[in-house]
């Protein structure tokens, strides 16, 4: 005969503390390890945004060099031109410069220095290539100024604004800037030989200052001491000087930037005939 077991209870295992310490480690290690990459993610992905901000705002108004077509000319631009609508271009004081040649016949509008005198103007509008610091503040905050797009031009001696070019086809008519009288009408001589003439007014609201037009071939009525309105009076037509000089302007134009040209002086600094 087999003895019946008597059931035993036995106590429970005693727990071992020292096996749950290098399981909390692991997933404390485990939790820094995704709180790194997390933050690693957040850095790479502010970065990417910065590059992309800087790459828009400085790439944008990048050119490596101005192109030009050589192309024909829209045919807007061979019609009559007629006297142009009013528009400020230009400030100096009390002096307002208006637009000399019609709207539709305009190609671009530069500023350059010179270093003959001519006073600095204040452009109205905003400019169309300006630089790295520029561009980004207008990224940034916005603005840039109402009115026309202009140019900074390249080349010269002095305040970067003294010369004003608007650029327009030869041909093209050309009218009084300013409201004034015509105090000056001098050829205008390039390596010897007169193209055209300069035309020199002063202006009625600022008769401290004299207005002098280049580039343009005189109207037969032009007389000195006449009396001269803005965008009304026309004084000539505009005249090829590609063949001259080589002209600034052409590289933001598709042709050889002929235009009319525009400095202020102090009165008494140019006089006429």
């Amino acid at each position: 005969m087999r003895d019946e077991e008597t059931p035993v209870t036995v106590p429970p295992m005693p727990r071992d503390k020292g096996r749950s310490t290098p399981a909390r480690y692991r997933r404390a290690q485990h939790q820094a390890v995704r709180r790194r990459r997390r933050v690693a993610g957040l850095v790479v992905l502010a970065i990417a945004a910065l590059i992309t901000l800087l790459v828009s705002a400085f790439g944008a108004g990048r050119s490596s060099s101005p192109q030009r077509s050589l192309g024909p000319a829209p045919a807007t631009r061979l019609l009559p031109s007629g006297p142009p609508s009013p528009q400020v271009i230009a400030l100096e004081g009390a002096l307002r410069v208006q637009l000399p040649v019609a709207q539709s016949r305009l190609t671009k509008i530069g500023y350059h220095a010179t270093g003959d005198g001519a006073v600095a103007l204040q452009p109205v509008g905003s400019q169309a290539n300006p630089g790295t610091l520029t561009r980004l503040a207008r990224h940034v905050f916005g603005g840039g100024g109402a009115g026309a797009r202009w140019y900074q031009l390249p080349g010269g001696e002095g305040p970067g604004t003294a010369a004003l070019d608007i650029g327009a086809m030869p041909g093209t008519d050309v009218y009084s800037p300013v409201d004034g009288t015509l105090i000056g009408l001098t050829p205008y001589i390039v390596n010897g030989r007169r193209y055209g003439s300069e035309i020199e007014i002063q202006p009625t609201g600022a008769p401290g200052f004299v207005v002098a037009v280049t580039h343009v071939k005189p109207d037969p009525s032009l007389t000195v001491g006449s009396s001269v309105a803005a965008g009304t009076s026309k004084l000539g037509i505009l005249l090829d000087f590609s063949k001259v000089e080589e002209q600034a302007l052409a590289r933001f134009t598709q042709d050889a930037g002929n235009h009319v040209e525009i400095e202020v002086h102090s009165a008494g600094e140019l006089s006429g005939p």
